[in-house]
């Protein structure tokens, strides 16, 4: 999979902390998937207090995405393959 920044992408919180980015998964989406520090998205580790909550909304991933020197922003991407992988490891 590609660089998050190849993709059609959007910023829902800019520099938001764990406890933030979970509430606000929880709070706005039905599906939820906690998932530990380090697991992969993008082929990107997400960082964060664990569980980390990722959200799922049609083909949409939402989460917490890490840049170095820039912060923690929640994102909003389609990415159907890592949809369907997060549904397959809550089965």
């Amino acid at each position: 999979m590609g660089c998050l920044e190849s993709l059609k992408y959007e910023i829902l919180l800019k520099n938001a902390s764990s406890k933030e980015s979970g509430d606000f998964i929880r709070n706005h989406y039905d599906e939820v998937h906690e998932v530990e520090a380090g697991y992969k998205i993008l082929d990107k580790h997400l960082i964060g207090i664990p569980p980390i909550a990722v959200g799922v909304e049609g083909d949409y991933v939402i989460f917490p995405y890490t840049k170095p020197c820039y912060g923690t922003f929640l994102v909003r991407v389609a990415v159907p393959e890592e949809v369907e992988r997060l549904r397959k490891r809550s089965k």
